[in-house]
């Protein structure tokens, strides 16, 4: 008995032995396993990481150094001054103007360009005669260039004999000065803009409505509901994913206006439609503080992401995917 159990022992020990050894080679094997595959994703990724790392990822970190600093753009030397450009801003009644335009400019190109956009399309939802010219007349503002588009809108907005006050002397309503006033100045930088972006949000709502299923009219033809009622609790809710989608788009597009504001106004009269953007260009490439400026940069992107946030948060109650 004594040998038999002796023997089952010794027998029993390398047996241990071996299966402890395939455990290792196993644990071993799958992690060679993971680092292929994360290799593998690494290199797939890669191509597409160095850009966005190279001409986006870094340029935000560098812009965040150089606020700290008193760089004047010109020369390599600067001096590391900490908060001293954010304390300046924020006693800069100028930041608090641009903060204010920059504000009325996004929610005045906002909501109409959202409404427009899908009142046209609502218009146009259904093929006719002409409807693919119209389409393409709706739509080519947005693939124009800003500059000279503004161009042509300046002629348009000229108080003596320009467009626009020839069409109000026909409605008998007053002229305007539009551009050259600082009453109107902002109203005609967003009207350009909206005019702009309303064949954009048009195209992305004909093609959210064509997907729009055709029972849910059906059903709520059978149950007696009326075209508004319809639309209301029909059309809405399906295409809202792509409201969502435009108003993130139209929001960034409108926080970083530009070119309209430098052809039409420059930034005037008397500072009425300059924004965060223009007055960044104007500290950094007219004044050559470019510590200021890019601490302006630095806030813009602060209020993006603030925003973006909101909108992702309240589109939890209203999105329906």
């Amino acid at each position: 008995m004594d040998n038999t159990a002796i023997s089952s022992t010794t027998v029993a020990r390398p047996a241990g032995r071996v299966l402890q050894r395939k455990k290792t080679v196993s644990v071993s094997y799958t992690r060679q396993e993971k680092l292929k595959k994360t290799g593998t994703v690494l290199l797939f990724v890669l191509p597409a990481l160095i850009p966005l790392i190279v001409f986006w990822i870094y340029p935000i970190l560098r812009s965040v150094w150089i606020s700290f600093t008193d760089w004047d753009f010109m020369t390599p030397e600067y001096n590391f001054v900490f908060f001293k450009n954010y304390i300046s801003l924020f006693r800069d009644s100028r930041f608090y103007l641009a903060l204010l335009n920059t504000l009325i400019f996004t929610a005045g190109t906002l909501l109409p360009t959202i409404v427009g956009g899908l009142g046209l399309a609502l218009l146009l939802q259904k093929n006719f005669r002409g409807s693919g010219f119209f389409k393409f007349v709706l739509f080519s503002p947005w693939i124009t260039p800003t500059v000279a588009i503004s161009i042509v809108w300046t002629w348009i907005f000229q108080p003596d004999g320009g467009f626009a006050n020839q069409v109000l002397a026909l409605l008998g309503l007053p002229a305007l000065k539009w551009i050259s006033s600082s009453q109107t100045a902002m109203l005609s930088v967003i009207i350009v803009t909206v005019w702009k972006s309303l064949g954009y949000a048009m195209i992305f709502y004909l093609s959210a409505l064509e997907k729009v299923p055709t029972e849910l009219y059906e059903a709520s033809s059978l149950d007696g509901a009326n075209a508004f009622q319809k639309f209301w609790y029909m059309t809405l809710p399906s295409i809202s994913p792509t409201t969502f989608f435009l108003m993130i788009i139209t929001m960034v597009n409108s926080l970083q206006a530009y070119d309209q504001i430098q052809i039409l106004t420059q930034g005037g009269p008397s500072g009425s439609t300059r924004t965060l953007l223009y007055m960044y260009y104007q500290l950094g490439f007219q004044e050559f503080n470019m510590g200021q400026a890019t601490a302006v940069a630095v806030i813009m992107i602060i209020i993006t992401v603030l925003l973006s946030c909101v909108q992702f948060t309240a589109s939890k109650k209203w999105v329906h995917y």
